[in-house]
C-alpha cells in the first residue's frame, strides 16, 4: 500500500476524532444531500429549512408532531472554506411574484441548522432543552459518479466511455465526437489544440446526452458537466482516446498527455472531494428524478439503474460503533427519494416507490447487509400541484392541477406558464418491471410536465406560510428522528 494511502487514512482518523470530540458538547449530524441535475436538491434543502424554522405541521416527524421541537435556527457553518448554501436567495425565488424555482446546484455548499428540542429520555430532560446541529452538505450527484474513476486507469476509462457512447440512446449525441476521435492517432505528438477540440466535443456529447429527451445519468467525469471554479483548467481538458490494442505509448504523445491530465483530475479533484466532504457524512438522502428517466424511455431508465448502483456502491454505509465514529464514520441512514411525486396522482405514489426500489434493489441490499437503514420514498419537498378530476369520453380521470412551466408540451399543446391546467398524466404500471422496459397506457404514452412553484401564502405577522409537501416529514424522521429522541 502506498505511503500516501496511510497518510490519508491517518488524516481522516484525526479529523474524525476532532469531529467526535466536538460532538460531545453539541451532537452534530452531517447530512449529505445529493442527486443528479434537476432532481430537486436546492428545493429540498430550502423547503426542509423553511419548514423547520417556520414550525410547520409535520405529522410523521415525531419531534415536531409531539411538540418536542422547540426551536430551529441557522448558525454560521463550521467549515470556513466551503461556500454557504444560499438559503435566503433560494427562498426569495420561491416567494417571488410570480414564484420561480431556484438555480440548480453547481458546486458543493453547506448550511448549519440547529434544533433545540425536549428529549424523550428522563436523564436528558433533567438537563433542560437539548441541541442538535445538522450540517447539511449539498453536492452534485455528478461528482459522486466520479468516485469509481479512482479504481480505473485512463485506458480502462477510455474503453468504457467509448463503449457506452455506442449504446442505444447515446449514438446520435456522440456522433461528432466519435467522428473526430477516429481521425486522431494517440501516438502523435501532444497537441494542445487537438486536446481542446476532443475535450470540447466530448463535453458537448455529455451535455446533449443529459438533456431531454435522453435524460441519461452515467456521464462521468462529473466536473465536465459542472466544472465549478475549475472551468478551462488543464485538469478538465482531456477526453478518452482509443488505445487501438496498444499497451504502451511514447513519451510526449497525445495519449500520455491525456493520461497525465486524467490522473491529475483524480488526484486534485476526485480524491479531495472524497476526503474532505464525502467520507465525513453520517446520513444521506439521494434525490432521483425517476419521472424524467421514464420520459426518456428504456435507455434512460437502464442508465439511471446503472447510476443508482454506482452511487450506492460509493457510500461508506453501515452501522456505526464508537470505533467507527472515531476513525471511519459510516453512513447509517439513507433515504432514496423519487422526487416530483406531485406530478402524479397519489394513486401512483406507491408504484413510483416500487419502481425506484426495483432500480436500486441490488445496491440497497448491499447497504442493508452492511447495517445501514435504507428507505425509499415518493416525495415532493414543495408540492406544485393539487389533485382533481376531469371527464373524458364519459370516464372520470384522476388529474393533477397546476401551472405548467413555459415551453412544456403535451402532444401539440405548448404551455405559456401563466395558465392553470388539469392534466391526466396516466397511471404507472403495477408491475415495476414493466416501467423499466417502457410501456404505454390505454390513454397513450405517459408524459410528465414540469410545473412552476405554488403561489406563496403571506402570514399576517410577516413572512410566508410553510410550503405544502409530500412526505418531507417521513424523510426527516428517517434521517434525524432518532437523533432527537
Amino acid at each position: 500500500m502506498p505511503i500516501s494511502t496511510y497518510t490519508q487514512a491517518a488524516g481522516d482518523a484525526w479529523r474524525s476524532m476532532g469531529d467526535f470530540a466536538a460532538g460531545l458538547v453539541t451532537p452534530t449530524v452531517r447530512l449529505g444531500v445529493t442527486g443528479l441535475a434537476r432532481s430537486g436538491k436546492t428545493v429540498f434543502i430550502t423547503a426542509l429549512v423553511h419548514n423547520l424554522i417556520a414550525g410547520a405541521r409535520l405529522p410523521f416527524f415525531d419531534a415536531a408532531a409531539q411538540g418536542r421541537l422547540l426551536r430551529a435556527y441557522l448558525e454560521p457553518q463550521p467549515d470556513e472554506i466551503v461556500p454557504r448554501f444560499a438559503y435566503e436567495k433560494h427562498l426569495g425565488d420561491l416567494v417571488a411574484d410570480p414564484p420561480r424555482w431556484p438555480e440548480s446546484t453547481r458546486r458543493i455548499s453547506q448550511l448549519r441548522l440547529t434544533l433545540e428540542y425536549a428529549s424523550t429520555k428522563f436523564w436528558k430532560r433533567q438537563l433542560g432543552r437539548q441541541r442538535l446541529h445538522i450540517d447539511i452538505v449539498d453536492y452534485p450527484g455528478e461528482w459522486l459518479l466520479d468516485l469509481p474513476l479512482l479504481r480505473m486507469s485512463y485506458s480502462e476509462w477510455s474503453q468504457t466511455a467509448i463503449d457506452q457512447s455506442r449504446m442505444e440512446g447515446r449514438k446520435k449525441a456522440a456522433k461528432p465526437w466519435l467522428a473526430s476521435l477516429g481521425l486522431v492517432d494517440p501516438t502523435d505528438p501532444a497537441d494542445e489544440a487537438v486536446a481542446e477540440r476532443l475535450s470540447d466535443l466530448f463535453k458537448a456529447y455529455l451535455r446533449e446526452a443529459r438533456a431531454d429527451p435522453h435524460a441519461l445519468s452515467t456521464l462521468p467525469p462529473g466536473r465536465f458537466l459542472m466544472p465549478g471554479d475549475l472551468a478551462g483548467s488543464p485538469a478538465l481538458t482531456f477526453a478518452p482516446l482509443d488505445p487501438g490494442g496498444r499497451d504502451s505509448f511514447p513519451r510526449g504523445s497525445l495519449w500520455t498527455m491525456m493520461e497525465r491530465r486524467y490522473e491529475a483530475y483524480k488526484a486534485h479533484v476526485v480524491r479531495p472531494f472524497f476526503r474532505d466532504h464525502f467520507a465525513r457524512l453520517d446520513r444521506q438522502i439521494v434525490l432521483i428524478d425517476v419521472l424524467a428517466a421514464l420520459n426518456g424511455g428504456g435507455p434512460a431508465v437502464a442508465d439511471l439503474e446503472r447510476a443508482m448502483t454506482e452511487i450506492m456502491e460509493c457510500f461508506r454505509s453501515g452501522s456505526n460503533s464508537l470505533w467507527s465514529s472515531l476513525f471511519s464514520p459510516r453512513i447509517d441512514r439513507i433515504v432514496l427519494a423519487a422526487t416530483k411525486a406531485d406530478h402524479l396522482h397519489h394513486q401512483s405514489h406507491d408504484r413510483l416507490e416500487a419502481i425506484l426500489a426495483k432500480l436500486a434493489g441490488r445496491a440497497m441490499a448491499r447497504a442493508e447487509y452492511a447495517g445501514a437503514e435504507v428507505r425509499v420514498l415518493a416525495m415532493a419537498a414543495i408540492r406544485a400541484t393539487r389533485e382533481g378530476e376531469a371527464k373524458r369520453g364519459g370516464e372520470i380521470l384522476p388529474c393533477i392541477v397546476g401551472y405548467p412551466l413555459e415551453g412544456e408540451t403535451i402532444g401539440r399543446r405548448t404551455f405559456d406558464g401563466n395558465e392553470k391546467f388539469a392534466i391526466f398524466p396516466g397511471d404507472l404500471p403495477s408491475d415495476p418491471a414493466l416501467a423499466l422496459q417502457g410501456w404505454h397506457t390505454e390513454h397513450g404514452e405517459m408524459r410528465f410536465v414540469r410545473f412552476r412553484p405554488p403561489n406563496p401564502v403571506p402570514l399576517p405577522y410577516g413572512g410566508f406560510a410553510s410550503f405544502p409537501n409530500i412526505r418531507l416529514d417521513r424523510a426527516l424522521e428517517t434521517l434525524i428522528g432518532e437523533s432527537l429522541a
